[in-house]
């Protein structure tokens, strides 16, 4: 595939059991480099807050951050679809999360945006569909929610919240997600959410049965202090970042990674 990756290409990458790649990037130079080793999917994450600002949460991302960011990174993608978190406190009304939306796409080039919450979020899932917004949802592990949960660990792994998290990804999908990224949940829990919606699923620390995978930049080069569990360094083993890029892309692409050592099950590690 030469042409833009689009919203109606990945679902049917899902359709065909075609897995997609997706990395996240914060500046055109490195947006550039994953655009041309095949990367379908750029995310714009709030984790540059992490990563960029050196913070120790992405709650201190404004949205005039990830406009910036955003349009750095639109600027060199070329193919790769565009995705961009709408950040913390940015979207907790229909109406605000319209505004939030319109500077990222207007001002940053986003293509799709991306929101944390299940239920609790639906009104505002539905309020940007019909305002011709496409949206991502995200369940599992969700950053912006780091002060209540107390601590960055396994979601879903009891029945109750598991059974509530596919009853979640459907009531997205049919309040008009276009995608949803699943992060930090056991592997059988991802298997049975992307079975369970029609569009696509992005995993990040869910496992391989997921449609697509996600990993943050710094984390798959070994650039980070401490590398998490779900996570691979591609640079590792590889003569540069562009060979790392491309060996990423092969190994989600033929279901290699995530292997068994950087998934989580209900039962244990």
């Amino acid at each position: 595939m030469t042409d833009p990756v689009t919203l109606p290409d990945l679902l049917a990458m899902k359709r065909r059991g075609e897995k997609i790649a997706c990395l996240t990037a914060y500046d055109a130079s490195s947006a550039a480099l994953q655009d041309e080793a095949g990367i379908e999917v750029i995310l714009v994450g709030d984790s540059l807050g992490n990563v960029i600002q050196g913070q120790p949460t992405t709650l201190s991302v404004t949205l005039d951050h990830m406009v910036y960011h955003t349009a750095c990174v639109q600027r060199a993608a070329r193919r790769a679809l565009v995705l961009a978190d709408l950040p913390f406190l940015s979207y907790c009304t229909p109406e605000q999360a319209v505004r939030s939306a319109a500077r990222l796409i207007r001002d940053g080039g986003a293509q799709v945006v991306k929101l944390e919450g299940g239920r609790e979020r639906l009104d505002v899932v539905r309020f940007l569909t019909e305002q011709n917004v496409p949206v991502c949802g995200h369940l599992g592990l969700q950053p912006q929610a780091i002060h209540r949960l107390g601590r960055y660990a396994l979601q879903g792994r009891d029945a109750e919240s598991a059974c509530r998290m596919v009853e979640d990804a459907r009531q997205l999908a049919e309040a008009g997600a276009m995608l949803l990224v699943l992060e930090c949940i056991p592997w059988e829990l991802a298997q049975e959410i992307t079975g369970a919606v029609d569009i696509p699923t992005i995993g990040i620390g869910a496992g391989r049965h997921c449609d697509g995978q996600v990993l943050v930049w710094q984390d798959m080069l070994g650039m980070s202090a401490r590398l998490p569990r779900f996570c691979k360094d591609f640079l590792a083993g590889n003569a540069g970042v562009r060979e790392a890029v491309s060996a990423y892309v092969r190994e989600v692409k033929a279901g290699i990674f995530p292997g068994d050592r950087h998934s989580f099950g209900r039962d244990g590690p």
